[in-house]
């Protein structure tokens, strides 16, 4: 079971090397898992055609343990088998003829011994007795070296994942601080730009109703007031770091978040009506793109 704790990366890489002796047959096998991001969860295989029984098994493995990732599945496998000794009787004859022409002519020649003859090149072959590669042992040992693959790669993803954790806090602490930093100066921003109002009316000599002044200057109150950006900035970044300790499942979610910032960050930029805070959406915007990035990565 994951940690509460716990964030996965998607980018990772696991290999295990395993020796399975079993009856007369020694094998050595190898599994490789690469995996990189992916909307959802894709399984490759890259193993021999007479393995390929095994396809279905290894698929809920590995969907046992990851919800996301594009996983390429790569398996080599080496067998040998304690060889018997085989005369090859189609050598032995035609060696056989040579030696009995020789002999007719040559009365005298000596008799061979049959270890020479064994000695001859081609007489005396080794031969492996076939192995079966959907031998019940055979495919437990693969599957059990599999799932310590699978072991090592999800170790590698949460290595990974608690380096992308980190990152995205630190960006989150620097969304809060921009937030806080906005927070004392937005009456003096609205107060200013009610001046300025006010000040642009006498330059014009003309004379206003004081209602309908009052009623244009609360219209341009709620035009530029931004705090309510402000707090559903704050909520989206205090649900980011609520996401980021859930322990389950999280890319999709924190891709939403990242989109719900952006958003919120676009529409402080277009009330903005003074220089602060219009700098402060733009650091918004590059804080947030550099999470969006980060968040591509993660399960």
């Amino acid at each position: 079971m994951k940690s509460c704790q716990s964030v996965y990366s998607m980018t990772a890489f696991a290999r295990t090397q395993h020796h399975f002796i079993h009856e007369q047959s020694n094998t050595q096998f190898a599994w490789e898992l690469r995996s990189v991001n992916q909307r959802y969860l894709e399984i490759n295989f890259r193993m021999n055609d007479n393995l390929r029984h095994l396809e279905m098994p290894i698929r809920q493995q590995l969907k046992a343990h990851f919800a996301r990732g594009k996983i390429d599945v790569s398996l080599s496998i080496k067998q040998s088998t304690s060889a018997s000794m085989q005369i090859n009787m189609a050598t032995l004859h035609s060696l056989n003829q040579a030696i009995c022409e020789v002999q007719m002519q040559l009365p005298e020649a000596t008799a061979l011994n049959p270890l020479e003859i064994l000695q001859w090149p081609g007489v005396l072959q080794e031969q492996n007795n076939p192995l079966s590669t959907d031998d019940q042992a055979l495919d437990k040992a693969l599957l059990s070296g599999l799932e310590q693959a699978i072991e090592d790669l999800k170790a590698h993803r949460a290595r990974e994942g608690s380096a992308l954790k980190t990152v995205i806090e630190q960006r989150c602490d620097s969304l809060e601080s921009i937030l806080e930093s906005l927070q004392p100066i937005l009456s003096d921003i609205q107060a200013a730009q009610v001046s300025k109002t006010r000040q642009r009316l006498a330059t014009l000599q003309t004379n206003v109703d004081e209602q309908r002044l009052h009623q244009e200057i609360a219209l341009l109150a709620q035009k530029i007031d931004i705090a309510e950006e402000l707090d559903r900035l704050a909520l989206q970044i205090k649900e980011v770091r609520h996401v980021l300790n859930s322990g389950e499942p999280m890319g999709r979610r924190l891709d939403f978040l990242m989109q719900e910032l952006n958003r919120e960050a676009n529409t402080l930029g277009s009330k903005s009506v003074d220089s602060r805070t219009s700098q402060a959406s733009v650091d918004l915007k590059v804080l947030i793109e550099q999470m969006r990035e980060q968040v591509q990565n993660i399960e």
